[in-house]
């Protein structure tokens, strides 16, 4: 893996220690290697996050990203390509992000696995949102008075999603919101309480789908802080090339073949969990960086 020299790169301009963590779904078994990764590489007052992701578990966002803030002052996230759902919501707690041109964001509403009552065929995970606005759709589409509309998708949502469901889609709707303030708060003034909360609402309720690709400027424009750094946001390119080809399902040839999942590397040294193809464990490996 041909990356050290961009590593090193970043951290001379920068001068910072850099992490490329690059992650096909953040969970909880990622913190005891993160937290062997951290250990190695010391408290640093600059600490650059290369990251790349594309979704996880919301505890486990918020879990590593206190986790990185122990051991910095300063926490910067470079993103040169996916860092969406859960991801978008770990970089939150950056006081620096860097994006690049190609960078993609995305809205935070929670997904959750939703099975339809007596066993109707319905899609495998539904966002909160979509049952958030249900009521809103009858109102606007079907021209119901507004009690009605909401009484009407009540109904309709208890026949079709159970209860408890329902309720497990609003506690995770103010999760993903308490999780996000909070990671907010860890950069952000406490006075700053109006501007944290346009943004974590505009990040939950306002966009139409939960894969709205979102640029480095929409989060500018949302409040987040955003910076430009042209000559790192190319390194980071670079080595979002390899990661590509290396990380993820997708980088395999053949769907039987073992794949790596998650990568943790620095210029001393990487971490990666590999995916059996026959079974449904992981196996974490240590090596080095080229």
């Amino acid at each position: 893996m041909k990356i050290r020299d961009r590593i090193e790169a970043i951290e001379r301009r920068r001068g910072s220690r850099v992490l490329v963590f690059a992650a096909s779904n953040l969970d909880m078994d990622l913190l005891s290697p993160l937290y062997d990764s951290l250990r190695e590489l010391g408290p640093t007052e600059r600490f650059d996050i290369l990251f790349s992701c594309r979704g996880g578990a919301v505890t486990a966002a918020r879990a590593i990203a206190l986790l990185l803030h122990q051991f910095t002052d300063r926490l910067a996230f470079i993103v040169p390509d996916r860092c969406t759902s859960s991801g978008t919501i770990a970089a939150l707690a950056a006081h620096e992000i860097v994006a690049g041109p190609a960078a993609i964001f995305s809205p935070v509403d929670p997904l959750l696995q939703a099975p339809l009552a007596d066993g109707d065929a319905g899609p495998g995970a539904i966002s909160a949102q979509d049952v958030r606005l249900f009521g809103e759709m009858s109102r606007e589409w079907f021209g119901l008075p507004e009690a009605e509309a909401r009484l009407k998708a009540l109904d309709v949502l208890c026949d079709n999603i159970f209860p408890t469901t329902l309720t497990a889609f609003y506690r995770s709707t103010l999760e993903a919101e308490a999780v996000c303030l909070e990671l907010l708060s860890l950069h952000m003034p406490e006075d700053a309480a109006d501007r944290k909360r346009s943004i974590v609402d505009s990040l939950l309720f306002g966009h139409h789908s939960h894969g709205f690709a979102l640029n480095r400027a929409d989060l500018a424009a949302l409040g987040l802080p955003l910076s430009s750094d042209p000559a790192t946001e190319d390194d980071s390119w670079e080595v979002a090339r390899v990661l590509r080809g290396s990380v993820g399902g997708s980088a395999r040839a053949t769907i039987e073949e073992d794949w790596t999942d998650t990568l943790l590397a620095t210029r001393d040294g990487l971490r990666r969990r590999t995916k059996r193809a026959d079974a449904p464990g992981a196996e974490w490996q240590e090596g080095r960086v080229a």
